[in-house]
């Protein structure tokens, strides 16, 4: 962890969304942000009632229509400066989670927010901005 992560001010969770595609290669599954349209993991706050887990795998179906085999232990974590209101920006840190996509639902909550799309590894790592979110996907192993 770097020391931007240990000071981030806020703590989100996410899912790293994945299949095994032609040859057993890894894909991953993006989803755009609402607001700058660019390439992310699904992830969102922390949940009362769900482990970091759980609420990774809520965040999945909630903002890519996925569900799968969780897995419980934290990949990593990755930090990003979160837009709040106006122009005002937070350090957060993510705790991401791994999720293989077992299903793909047609509709689901924020489909009329998002694009959701698969990437081949190098793919997923070209079109995320996060560097830590880089370092992540491309060393996952699941």
């Amino acid at each position: 962890m770097t020391d931007r992560t240990l000071r981030a001010k806020r703590r989100q969770v996410g899912a790293l969304c994945w299949r095994l595609g032609e040859g057993d290669r890894i894909e991953v599954l993006l989803v755009t942000s609402r607001d700058t349209g660019r390439w992310v993991t699904p992830k969102g706050n922390r949940m009362k009632g769900l482990s970091d887990a759980e609420a990774a795998a809520e965040e999945a179906m909630e903002e890519a229509g996925a569900t799968g085999l969780l897995d419980d232990q934290v990949i990593g974590t990755f930090t990003y400066d979160k837009r709040l209101s106006g122009r005002a920006h937070r350090s957060t840190a993510v705790d991401l989670y791994g999720l293989e996509v077992t299903h793909l639902f047609e509709t689901w909550p924020e489909a009329p927010e998002r694009e959701r799309r698969w990437f081949d590894r190098l793919g997923a790592v070209e079109a995320v901005d996060e560097p830590g979110l880089k370092e992540l996907i491309a060393a996952f192993v699941p």
